[in-house]
C-alpha cells in the first residue's frame, strides 16, 4: 500500500516555512507528519497531509514549487531493534532507501523536532509562549 507524499521546495529565509504552512490551514489540508531538510539556498519540506493533491494544488496556486510522490509508511513496533529487523528485510533484496522520517499518529498530541539556529533564544519564545518542550528522559515515559 502506498501513501502520497507532498513535497515542497522553499527558500531557506526567514518566514518561508511558515507561508507554506499557512497555505495549508487556510486551506484545512492537515499535516500529519512533516520533515525539513535544509541546504545553504533552500529547504526540502517533506509532509504526510490528510488531501495531499489538494495541498499541492493550493500550494501552486500560491507560487510553491510542489510534487507529489508515492510513499511507504510502515507501522512497527516501539522496541529496540524494530527499524534495524526492518532494514535488514529490506536490504536482503538490494533495494536503496533514498530518506526516511519519523511520523507517529496514535499519540494524542503530535511532537516535532525542530532544529533552530539559536536554540536558547528559541527555548525561551516556547516557555514565554506556553508552549511544552519535552526531554528525551520524558519522551522516553510516553512510548
Amino acid at each position: 500500500m502506498f501513501a502520497k507524499q507532498l513535497t515542497v521546495f522553499i527558500e531557506n529565509r526567514s518566514g518561508r516555512l511558515s507561508e507554506v504552512l499557512n497555505v495549508l490551514k487556510v486551506n484545512g489540508v492537515n499535516i500529519l507528519s512533516l520533515s525539513l531538510a535544509d541546504t545553504t539556498e533552500f529547504g526540502l519540506l517533506r509532509l504526510i497531509v490528510d488531501n495531499a493533491s489538494l495541498g499541492k494544488e493550493k500550494l501552486t496556486e500560491s507560487g510553491f514549487s510542489s510534487l507529489l510522490s508515492d510513499v511507504s509508511i510502515i507501522r512497527i513496533p516501539h522496541k529496540v531493534g524494530s527499524l534495524q529487523e526492518l532494514l535488514s528485510a529490506i536490504d536482503k533484496d538490494g533495494v536503496n532507501i533514498e530518506y526516511m522520517y519519523g511520523l507517529s499518529i496514535e499519540a494524542k498530541d503530535a511532537y516535532v523536532v525542530l532544529k533552530a539556529s539559536n536554540i536558547e533564544k528559541i527555548d525561551k519564545i516556547l516557555a514565554d509562549s506556553g508552549i511544552a518542550t519535552v526531554s528525551t528522559e520524558e519522551l522516553k515515559l510516553l512510548g
